[in-house]
Order: C-alpha cells, then structure tokens, then sequence
C-alpha cells in the first residue's frame, strides 16, 4: 500500500514542510503555506519504474562521446509566433503559455495546431469537450468539411487529434495510442495525477504534472505546449518552481479594450527573450501584424500638443509608438502623477530631471502619461520623447506628427545614446517621417548620406526644446 502523507507548501514559491509555517524560509512571503495530502509511492515501485515510464535511466557519458547534431525546428506557420521562439518549436522542449481569462490563449494555440504542416498533434483539452472544440476549429478554418465525426481533424498536410481528459495516466495512455509529434495541453491547472490526492490545481498537482510531461517531452523528443492560467496580480498561476522546468515561459496580454494582442518571452532557453509578437483578434481567430506601427501610431487630422513620436526596438523588430501627456495646474494641493504603458518611477525621475536641471517648473503641476495603443514599454530610448511630450503640454505648443525620438536621459539632462539606432533611422526614414531626434554621441558614427530623413543632433535636453519650440 502507498504511504499516504500531508505536507505543508507555500503558494508563492512551491518550498515544501512538514509542518505548517507562518513564514515561508525561500521567498520570505507571510500565510501562504496550505495542507496537502500526497500518497507516496514506496521505494521499490521507484526503484522498479526507472524514469517514470518503465524504461531505465540512461548511463553517464564523457562530454567528448555525445553526439552533437542540429536540431531542426519546427514551423508554426506563425511568422509572429516563430519570432518569439527563436525561429520555431525546438522538439522535446516544454513551453508554457500564460495569460488572462479569454485573452486568446486556447485560439492561439489551437489555430497553430491548424496551421503546422506535416505533423500528427494530439490536442488535450481539461476545459473544453470535443464538441466545443470542434466548433472553435470551425470558426477558425474557412470551413469545416474537413471535420471528422470520431475527433480527428485533417489539415492540408497533417493530423490533429483532439481529446478531452483531466488525468495524466489515461493521457499517456492516448499518447502510446496517437503517438504525436507534437503534444498540446489546455490547461495544466485542469490536469491532475493519481499518485497524489489534492485536488486538480494544487500546488503538488501542478508541480507533479509538469514533472510527468517534462519526462515524456525529454525521452520522446516530443514538444508538449501548456497552458497556464494567472493569478489577480498578473503572474503565472502555481509555484515559481513550474516556471524553472519548463523550457520557454510565453505570456498572451492585451487590453480587453483594443483588439490586439502581445506575446513576449519570459523565459527562453532556445532564443531570445526581447521578441514580441504581435496580433489582432477577429472574428475568425488571430491576425499578424507584421507592422506594429499601422496601429500604434493613431491617425490624426490634427496636431495637439503633448504628443510625441518614439523609436523603441523590441529585439530586432523597431516600433514606432505615440506618447501622450497631460500637464495642468494641480487642482488640489498634492500633484498627480499617473502613467500607463511606461514605469512611474522613470517618469518621477525625468520630471525631476526636467525642473532640477532644466529649469521648468512642474512640481505643482498634475502630469498624466499615456501610451498609446495599450501596450508597456520598457526601452530606456523613449525617454526624449516622453520629456519632449511633456514639455509640449506644458507650453501648449503641439509637435509635428512627422518628428520622432530615439535618445536617453540622464541625470544631469544629457541626452545620451541607445543601442541599434541605424535601425530606428532606416524605419522612421521609410515610414516616411522628416526628422529624428538623436544623441550626438550616437550621430558621430552615422553615415547620414545613407539616409533620406533629416538627422537631429541633441546634447542635453535644452537642445531639443530649443529645436522644437524656438
């Protein structure tokens, strides 16, 4: 019989205890520590199962007798997805894909399963039935007479199996039947082991789960794609620990306001964690926008002041974003100070930038910040255009639509230089604007003759006021 234990685990951090802890010792968070009950399988039925699958582990090798090869890839058929894995789904890794409720994750995946040719995918789902599931792939193909009536739908040039089950064994079971090169599973939270007797969501069960595919994907060089659900502060459901197995941490946002969707990379052992991809939700799944700027960048008949043009770079992709701001007379006696899309701390610090070096007076001033689009960046280039933003609204003279900005700011009101900067020029000279705001330090090792767009010289912030509203 198996050893039927309780253990005590902290919701943030996955630290495991026998007793139970007002203070987790890892993650020093305070009342996060639940009881679980786990039935321990005995050490001769470990020792007898090898590697989980009753296979045996392999032996050690010298470094020297491994074999390396290439692995190849495999396409998506997502140009906006592969850009966020590094250049496809690398077989025998784990990803995981997080997001809000309804935000598109379960359509993302299940329009990639369409959409890769040449593979048999088995597609598990905890939260859908077959039915259900088969009417979203209706929706999401021009039409559904390629549809079979026993759960299997044929691509053009694959096999997608569709199944709905919660329990690992009878999963694996599927799996041997199947045999799929790629695996899909809707959602991990839904998914649960009966080695262990907590409830489907539990931290063991999540954990143990995650376990159980890791070792499928790594011993059958198969990819398995999770998805996760999230919790009220925006993080992936369940213990840090999920997020150190898996190979590549993907998370889905957007504003349920505007119909575009972003995937990052929060984590990728394969590729770069700086791509973004970007999407439009429609009324027959997902759409790439293969230029961030056709929305981002919003169409005004009119020039306003307090808008400012920004050349950020998302890894290699550069984006051309608006920056909106606000500045008016505090109507109360403690100034307001509110940004979305951009960290408020960067915003604190260059508005005391712009009073203790420059001179301008906007301490008893409110000063709202807004990105448009909905989106967040992080690129320290957009500071001059937020500064150069904030300077508009607050003398009330509007700057040109066709002028943009790719510059730091430093402490002292330098303008200091960014990184890539010949590729931001490139795009704003394409996209068709007339001028761009530099630093001087950047413009020194510029070939300006290979550009068609008027390049501006700044030093320090007084440069770029004197430039745009002398």
């Amino acid at each position: 019989m198996a050893k039927v234990k309780s253990y005590f685990f902290c919701g943030e951090c996955g630290y495991q205890s026998s007793t139970w802890l007002g203070k987790c010792p890892e993650c020093g968070k305070w009342n996060t520590f639940t009881e679980e009950v786990v039935r321990a399988e005995s050490g001769k039925r470990k020792a007898e199962s090898g590697n989980g699958r009753g296979e045996r582990g392999s032996a050690p090798k010298l470094i020297s007798e491994v074999v390396a090869s290439e692995t190849q890839r495999i396409p998506t058929g997502c140009g906006e997805f592969d850009r966020v894995l590094g250049g496809g789904i690398v077989p025998g890794s784990l990803l995981l894909l997080g997001g809000e409720p309804g935000i598109g994750k379960s359509t993302l995946l299940l329009q990639t399963a369409l959409a890769i040719p040449g593979k048999r995918i088995l597609y598990v789902s905890g939260e859908e039935s077959e039915q259900q599931i088969k009417m979203r792939a209706d929706r999401l193909t021009e039409s559904g007479e390629r549809g079979t009536e026993n759960g299997e739908r044929r691509t053009e040039n694959g096999e997608l199996y569709v199944v709905s089950e919660t329990v690992t064994q009878r999963i694996m079971e599927h799996i041997d039947a199947v045999k799929p090169d790629i695996l899909v599973v809707d959602s991990i939270q839904t998914i649960c082991t009966e080695t262990i007797d907590s409830s489907a969501g539990s931290i063991s069960q999540i954990r143990e789960c995650t376990a159980e595919f890791q070792r499928y994907a790594k011993e059958n060089n198969v990819p398995v794609l999770l998805v996760g659900h999230i919790t009220k502060d925006g993080t992936l459901a369940g213990p840090k620990v999920m997020e150190h197995i898996v190979d590549c941490v993907l998370q889905f946002e957007g504003d349920r306001n505007y119909g575009y969707r972003l995937l990052r990379s929060l984590k990728n052992r394969f590729g770069s964690t700086a791509e973004i991809g970007i999407f439009e939700m429609q009324g027959d799944g997902l759409r790439e926008v293969e230029n961030p700027s056709e929305f981002l960048l919003s169409q005004r008949d009119e020039t306003l002041s307090g808008c400012a043009v920004a050349a950020t770079l998302e890894g290699v992709r550069p984006m051309f974003i608006e920056v909106q701001s606000l500045v008016s007379s505090a109507v109360y006696g403690t100034p307001q100070r509110n940004a979305n899309g951009f960290d408020f701390r960067r915003l604190s610090m260059l508005l005391a930038v712009l009073e203790k070096r420059c001179g301008f007076k906007l301490g008893a001033k409110d000063v709202f910040l807004n990105i448009a689009g909905g989106i967040r960046v992080s690129d320290p280039a957009i500071d001059l255009a937020v500064a150069c933003s904030v300077l508009s609204s607050n003398v009330d003279i509007p700057i040109s639509p066709r002028y943009c900005f790719a510059a730091e700011m430093g402490l002292s009101g330098e303008v200091r230089s960014v990184s890539r900067v010949e590729h931001r020029i490139a795009e704003a000279d394409r996209l068709g604007f007339e001028k761009i705001f530099v630093s001087k330090y950047n413009a020194r090792s510029l070939n300006k003759k290979r550009f068609g767009i008027e390049i501006v010289e700044v030093s320090v912030i007084e440069d770029a006021f004197r430039a745009l509203f002398a």
